[in-house]
């Protein structure tokens, strides 16, 4: 395959998301997902790592999804359709907040059982981006997630949150912390990257990398 052209991929990336898009399906059941169709992207992190900020940045939208002071809140996969419902060339699953204590312990269970379903057997989904607060880096449910990306055989990377509250001078320090957390992780992309959905920071470089994604598998968007 030829090399890609980064700033064509940037260009496309960027125009794919200034599109429609839409909420279409909500799942809190692995026979309540729907039909296997166009290509997905998924979204995993913690309740408090700003999630819902990340998808309403990636897609500009003030409200795509539900940001809320109180983790926890997103409690199924959503799903939205990047372009019009029906012949859409990729859609963005907001996968439950995982690591917050005060959901009770069958709720967690049900979410794991839910997520790892899911990640086993959903052929259309192409990669799980894993939000983690920049402020903090890997902490031990971030880890317990890889552990079940890994096992799932998932392919999946990193993206760093909140990058507008982390100091200039530790900001190689933790995207090398991260990386040296994920060189034995077979699954896991080597890649890591840095944003912050308030000053936009990455946001355009994530878009790239999903764009990437499509052309590889050769999906026309």
């Amino acid at each position: 395959m030829a090399e890609m052209d980064p700033d064509e991929l940037f260009e496309r990336g960027r125009k794919l998301f200034a599109g429609n898009c839409e909420f279409i399906w909500a799942a809190s059941k692995i026979d309540g997902l729907p039909p296997i169709g166009p290509a997905e992207i998924a979204f995993a992190g913690r309740s408090n790592v700003g999630k819902s900020s990340l998808l309403n940045a990636l897609t500009g939208r003030n409200s795509l999804a539900r940001t809320s002071n109180t983790p926890g809140r997103t409690q199924q996969l959503n799903f939205f359709a990047l372009g019009v419902p029906g012949s859409e060339p990729l859609r963005l699953v907001d996968m439950p907040g995982y690591g917050y204590a005060a959901v009770s312990k069958e709720k967690i269970s049900d979410w794991t059982k839910l997520m790892h379903a899911y990640l086993q057997g959903r052929s259309s989904l192409m990669r799980v981006f894993v939000l983690v607060d920049g402020r903090h880096g890997l902490k031990p449910p971030d880890l317990e997630m890889f552990d079940l990306l890994d096992i799932s055989a998932m392919p999946y990377q990193v993206v760093l949150t909140k990058k507008d509250e982390v100091k200039k001078g530790e900001i190689e320090a933790r995207i090398e912390s991260v990386k040296a957390g994920l060189i034995k992780r077979p699954a896991a992309h080597p890649d890591v990257l840095f944003t912050s959905s308030e000053t936009g920071e990455g946001i355009g470089e994530l878009r790239e990398g999903i764009m990437r994604l499509l052309v590889e598998r050769g999906v026309d968007a």
